[in-house]
């Protein structure tokens, strides 16, 4: 065999995966460009004083704020790809505060009332949030009760003389829950029905009683507003029920599946992210008279970082395919979501320590992304959550 026919190594070869096509890329390329020049410029600005809401105000011109929702409320139509596309490009913002509060607003509170609204509901309150016209946040967790779903205490009762509900009760660790418009929230309505006693209301925001007590300081994700909320005998009109009364605790697993898979990957894109950074750094930096980049521990470092990287990013793809096929997997969206969050805080440890005092000083924003992503292993369903999930699966 003449040796110029053989094939050599293409390192640099652009891999797409096949639930990828051409138009999916040009959205990419789309979002990419709007992220580095209305986004990433302020991240540093925005870990001080939080995002502003003129930042959903120009998505929703974009037409990024309802990608994959119907047409007829205002969305693009897209698939679910398109989702994947706008978690991995926000990553670009370095602003994990910005990606939790946009994604809080696309995949957590807003796919429950696209899924269980009625027309009327989807009028009032989807279309004008695909347009940044009205913010939404999702109300689960309680001060006695987090991945604990079950454990909810705040109450909503009848009032029998009109038929509305009247809320009761608190939640914590609210994102978006200071600016918000509108919450989709997790109440008890019948305290001995168990998983059946539960029901998803839509709560506007400014309604008497809704009282936004306290904006929480957090270790990461300083650019994200997140709240304590106090339910103070709230009126919801009996038309503000999402999907069917008794079935809350259903619909809101089925919610929690697709925050798990898009929180993999934009795990997986923060990742890639630092990782990219600090190679651009290790190429740079010398000490002893060359690069960094060139002495074999350094090496092996980048070695591991893209193996696992690429492992989670496979996973995440492999875990979305199905999902746009159709598939309910619950195990593997759980693994994604577990394998994903511990690469990504894996990865920014290491890209820290490559970076030696540089990393821990602000100016290189790898200590800002270490802290940030820290939240990827609790959110959204603890490791040890996922890992319970996981391991029930197998009929253990």
């Amino acid at each position: 065999m003449a040796t110029d026919s053989v094939q050599r190594p293409d390192h640099g070869a652009a891999a797409r995966h096949p639930m990828f096509t051409d138009e999916h890329e040009e959205l990419r390329a789309s979002i990419r460009a709007f992220v580095e020049r209305e986004l990433q410029p302020h991240a540093e600005e925005w870990e001080e004083t939080t995002f502003p809401d003129s930042v959903f105000r120009r998505m929703g011109e974009l037409g990024f704020l309802g990608l994959h929702y119907p047409e007829e409320h205002g969305g693009q139509g897209g698939d679910y790809a398109t989702q994947i596309v706008l978690a991995e490009e926000m990553a670009r913002s370095d602003c994990g505060g910005l990606v939790m509060g946009v994604a809080v607003h696309t995949d957590m509170a807003n796919p429950v009332l696209k899924l269980l609204g009625t027309d009327a509901q989807k009028r009032e309150w989807l279309a004008p949030a695909l347009r940044g016209e009205k913010i939404a946040c999702l109300g689960i967790t309680e001060p006695g009760a987090g991945s604990d779903v079950a454990g909810i205490q705040t109450r909503a009762e009848r009032d029998p003389a009109t038929g509305d509900w009247i809320v009761n009760g608190s939640k914590l660790y609210i994102t978006n829950g200071h600016r918000a418009d509108y919450i989709v929230l997790v109440t008890r309505t019948d305290p001995d029905a168990g998983h059946a006693g539960f029901t998803l209301l839509l709560v506007d925001m400014h309604s008497p009683g809704v009282v936004r007590e306290k904006r929480l300081e957090k270790l990461g994700m300083h650019a994200s507003d997140t709240a304590l909320l106090a339910f103070q005998d709230v009126r919801v009109p009996a038309e503000n029920v999402l999907g069917e009364e008794g079935k809350g605790f259903y619909h809101i697993m089925w919610e929690l599946q697709g925050e798990r898979l898009i929180a993999a990957a934009g795990a997986v894109a923060s990742a890639q992210r630092l990782f990219d950074t600090t190679l651009d750094y290790a190429r740079e930096r010398e000490a002893f008279g060359r690069a960094i980049g060139k002495f074999q521990g350094t090496r092996w470092k980048f070695a591991e970082m893209a193996t696992k990287i690429e492992a989670a990013r496979q996973m995440t793809y492999s875990t979305a395919w199905r999902v746009m096929q159709g598939d309910y997997p619950v195990r593997e969206i759980s693994m994604a979501k577990l394998y994903a969050s511990r690469i990504a805080c894996e990865v920014a440890d290491e890209c820290l320590q490559i970076h030696g005092g540089a990393g821990y000083m602000k100016e290189y924003g790898i200590e800002r992304a270490w802290r940030d992503l820290r939240l990827n292993r609790i959110g959204a369903g603890t490791d040890e959550t996922m890992l319970e999930v996981i391991g029930r699966s197998y009929g253990l």
